[in-house]
C-alpha cells in the first residue's frame, strides 16, 4: 500500500530559500513541491493532509555529534539510544550521528559492532556512526579504509584525555595521512590534554576542587594551541579537518586564518557555548557540576565571537555533543574533586529551539538556522540530499514548527533521560509541533507517536565539501 501525505500552506524554509509551498510525501520520500494556491498545488491529493498554515515547514535536524550510552569516568551517559533518539525527535532532530568507540587494544570493528548492537532496534529516528580512534597502529589504519567503504566516513581523535582517548602528534599525523588517501574526515577534540593535566594536578594541590576550576584549568589558549597544531598537522598530511565543539574565540581565530588560507578546515560549535558561560560553572552548592563539559564553558565575551563565526562561515555547524549525566549519583562523583565530574551536557532536544531563538535575537537568519542545523551537517558527513533539505527525492524528514508558541525549558517537561536541564527556566519562542521521519509521524501535534526500531542505520558517503 502506497501512503501519501500532503502538507499544505506552510512556509517551507531550507538553507537555500523560503517559499510558501505544499509538499507531497509518498512512500517515505518527498514526491513534489508546488507553490501554495497554484493549480499545481491544488492538483496534489493524499490520504492524509496536514494543515501547516502559519507554521514553518523545515527539514528534520541533523545532529552530527551525540554520545548515547558513552562510557566515561566510571559511569555511562544516561541517555540510551531509545531515550536519546526519542528526545531528539521531540526537539525536531530526525538524524543523529553518534560515536562508536575503539577501546585501546581493540579493533575498530569490535567498537563499531558494539555500537551497532546498542542502537539496532532501539532508535526512534535514523542514525549513523563516526568512529573514535583511540589506538592508532598498522591494523587500525587498514581498518579505516574498510570503514570508509562501508559508510563510516569520519574518525574522531583526541588531543585531550591522556590515558583514555589521547593520540600523540605522530598518531594523529598517521591517521590524517590515511584519511587523505581514503577520503575520510578526521574530527578533532582540540585541547592540549598533556598541559591541562599538569594544571589540574596543580589546582587540586592548591585545594581548588570546585566545578568552576574545571573551566579555569582547561584554558582557552590550550584550545587555540591544539586547534592550530591540528590544522598544521592536517596541512602536512594533505587532509581535511573538522574541529569539534569549538568554545574559545582564540580557537575561532585559528580556524578563520586557516580558511582564509584556503585550507579544507571545518568546525562546529554547540548551543552550550552560545548560551551558557563560566557564570554557570560558578553556581554555588556544586550546582556548577551540571555544566562541566570539555571543551569547557567560557566567559560570556566568547559568545559574540562564536555567533560572528557562524555568520561568516568560519564555523559551519551547530551540534550538541549531547552526553548527559545525572546530577544525582553521576555528576556527584566529582564532589571534592572537579576532575572526577563526568564531562558532558544534555542538549539533543534543545538545539533546534535554541537556534530558532537565536534567529529572533538577531544572531542568525532563518535560512542560516536551517543551514547550520540541517543542511551543512548533512553535507559535511555525506548524508545530503537524502537528509538536511526538503526537495523531491529527499527522505521525508520534515518538521512542522510553530514560530509563535512560547515555552519554558525545564527538566520537568523535557524528554531526555537526565534529572536536570542546562537551560532550566529559559523562556524561548518557537516549538516543534509535528515531526515526520521518512514520512512516518513520530511527533503528532505534541504527542509522541513514534516507536523504538523505526529509526534505521544510515551509511554515509564522504564529506561533500571535498571535490
Amino acid at each position: 500500500m502506497s501512503s501519501r501525505t500532503l502538507i499544505r500552506g506552510g512556509l517551507v524554509i531550507t538553507a537555500a530559500d523560503e517559499t510558501h509551498a505544499d509538499i507531497l510525501i509518498e512512500d517515505g520520500r518527498i514526491a513534489a513541491l508546488a507553490a501554495t494556491g497554484t493549480p499545481a498545488a491544488e492538483a496534489l491529493t493524499a490520504d492524509r493532509v496536514i494543515d501547516a498554515t502559519g507554521k514553518y515547514v523545515i527539514p528534520g535536524g541533523v545532529d552530527a555529534h551525540t554520545h548515547m550510552e558513552l562510557p566515561f569516568g566510571g559511569t555511562f551517559a544516561s541517555d540510551t539510544f531509545e531515550t536519546g533518539t526519542r528526545a531528539a525527535a521531540w526537539g525536531g532532530t530526525t538524524t543523529v550521528v553518534d560515536f562508536a568507540v575503539q577501546s585501546v587494544g581493540q579493533s575498530l570493528r569490535a567498537g563499531l559492532d558494539a555500537w551497532h548492537a546498542k542502537a539496532e532496534g532501539n532508535c526512534a529516528i535514523d542514525y549513523g556512526f563516526h568512529m573514535i580512534v583511540s589506538d592508532v597502529n598498522q591494523e587500525t589504519l587498514k581498518e579505516m579504509d574498510l570503514l570508509v567503504e562501508e559508510g563510516v566516513t569520519s574518525f574522531k581523535q583526541f588531543m585531550a584525555y591522556p590515558g583514555v582517548f589521547y593520540s600523540d602528534d605522530g598518531q594523529i599525523l598517521r591517521a590524517m595521512q590515511r584519511s587523505a588517501e581514503n577520503g575520510g574526515l578526521i574530527m578533532m577534540h582540540a585541547e592540549n590534554g598533556i598541559a591541562i593535566d599538569v594544571l589540574v594536578e596543580q589546582a587540586l594541590a592548591r585545594g581548588e576542587t570546585d566545578p568552576r576550576y574545571h573551566g579555569e584549568v582547561r584554558k582557552a589558549l590550550l584550545e587555540a594551541e591544539a586547534t592550530h597544531r591540528a590544522i598544521r598537522l592536517a596541512q602536512v598530511a594533505g587532509a581535511p579537518l573538522y574541529v569539534v565543539h569549538v568554545s574559545a574565540m582564540e580557537a575561532v581565530a585559528e580556524l578563520a586564518r586557516a580558511r582564509d588560507e584556503g585550507l579544507p578546515v571545518f568546525a562546529e560549535t554547540c548551543p552550550q557555548y552560545l548560551f551558557l558561560s563560566t557564570d554557570n560553572l560558578a553556581e554555588p552548592d556544586f550546582e556548577g557540576a551540571k555544566y562541566v563539559c570539555s571543551t569547557p564553558l567560557r566567559p560570556k565575551e566568547h559568545q559574540a565571537k562564536l555567533w560572528q563565526g557562524l555568520r561568516t562561515d568560519d564555523l559551519q555547524v551547530v551540534s550538541t555533543d549531547h552526553c548527559p549525566f545525572c546530577f544525582v549519583g553521576q555528576k556527584e562523583l566529582g564532589r571534592g574533586d572537579f576532575s572526577k565530574i563526568p564531562n558532558g551536557l544534555p542538549g539533543v532536544e534543545n538545539r533546534m529551539d535554541l537556534l530558532h531563538q537565536a534567529v529572533l535575537d538577531g544572531h542568525i537568519s532563518r535560512r542560516r538556522w536551517i543551514e547550520i542545523a540541517c543542511a551543512t551537517p548533512a553535507r559535511m558527513f555525506g548524508l545530503y540530499p537524502k537528509k538536511g533539505t526538503i526537495a523531491p527525492g529527499a527522505d521525508a524528514d520534515v518538521v512542522i514548527y510553530d514560530p509563535h508558541a512560547e515555552q519554558v525549558l525545564s527538566a520537568e517537561t523535557h524528554h531526555m533521560n537526565v534529572d536536570y536541564s542546562a537551560y532550566e527556566g529559559k523562556r524561548i519562542t518557537g516549538r516543534v509541533e509535528t515531526v515526520l521521519s521518512r514520512g512516518v509521524p513520530v511527533i503528532t501535534e505534541r504527542e509522541y507517536t513514534g516507536h523504538a526500531g523505526h529509526g534505521v542505520y544510515t551509511p554515509r558517503s564522504t564529506c561533500q565539501y571535498l571535490g
